[in-house]
């Protein structure tokens, strides 16, 4: 995720990091190398007697525009509902570190670090990244065996409802609260999977292929649309045309994932963090994690 500050309008103009331009800067410069040549054949383009003109450009684009907007609406929303349900990770992991710290304080620390093994696991799992580092400092020689199994979330939130039943079951929480406890595990499990659903179910395939297709076969015969009116102003029309279309489809491809790696995505590595600062917080630790911060060029992880 980008976090910038706030800044003028005009130095805004020319922010680099954060932008999609680095990411279609190859794709831009096809364009007006196609810009290019439409302006150098057009004496042989005008002995043809074939014009193209806007007429059908202006159509298209509109339609391309609407339908952009769509899949940019829908991949948004994918990314507002990851965003959500990460708060909600974050809501539940309180609730229930205060609710063990108030029934059964002496089984807090162990709690907490069951708590940020399941944030930290989940992340991994999200990311398709190795959990082995994070687990292993977590939970040590345990970890190996929650490593072991091919949904290692999962089993990490079994280890919480069999800790939360062995203590109902030795008398410690009364049927009020262990409902209330099992309600909050309850929420982990809410939040898993609904992060798989973003994950596995992405945005039909036939969909963006064919808007992806139309906008770059639209980008392309564009110049030679433009350039018997404008000449040598194709190259600067036709690059700012093409600029905006190509972002909003990047745009869309980087939000319709939004648990990757990507200047757009979510920064889950800070929020994993922000999560274990809190619970060890409020387990009266002292050794706390350093306050995530954005890089030189503004990207929070």
């Amino acid at each position: 995720m980008i976090i910038r500050p706030p800044r003028h309008w005009f130095l805004r103009l020319f922010a680099w990091h954060g932008s999609v331009l680095p990411s279609i800067m190859f794709r831009l410069s096809l364009n007006l190398l196609m810009s290019l040549a439409a302006i150098l054949s057009l004496p042989w383009y005008e002995t043809l007697g074939v014009k193209l003109t806007l007429a059908p450009f202006s159509l298209l684009g509109v339609s391309i525009a609407i339908f952009l907007g769509f899949r940019n609406s829908v991949a948004y929303s994918r990314y507002i509902e990851a965003r959500q349900l990460w708060g909600g990770l974050l809501i539940a992991c309180r609730t229930m570190q205060s609710q063990v710290m108030a029934v059964c304080p002496g089984e807090a620390q162990r709690v907490t670090t069951l708590l940020l093994a399941f944030c930290y696991s989940l992340k991994h799992q999200l990311r398709h990244s190795d959990p082995r580092p994070d687990l292993e400092r977590l939970l040590g020689e345990d970890a190996e065996d929650i490593l072991s199994r091919r949904a290692p979330t999962n089993m990490v939130q079994l280890r919480m409802s069999q800790w939360l039943a062995e203590r109902r079951r030795s008398g410690e929480l009364s049927d009020i609260v262990y409902t209330h406890m099992d309600t909050t595990l309850l929420q982990l499990s809410q939040v898993v999977g609904g992060c798989e659903r973003i994950v596995s179910m992405p945005i039909p395939f036939a969909y963006g292929l064919l808007l992806h297709r139309t906008v770059y076969l639209f980008c392309s015969l564009l110049p030679f649309a433009l350039v018997v009116d404008l000449h040598y102003m194709t190259l600067l029309v036709s690059g700012f045309i093409s600029y905006s279309f190509l972002s909003l489809d990047t745009l869309a491809e980087e939000l319709e994932m939004p648990f990757g790696y990507a200047n757009n995505h979510l920064p889950m590595d800070a929020m994993c963090t922000n999560i274990e600062i809190n619970l060890r917080e409020m387990n009266n630790q002292t050794q706390l994690p350093d306050t995530p911060v954005p890089d030189r060029h503004y990207r929070l992880s």
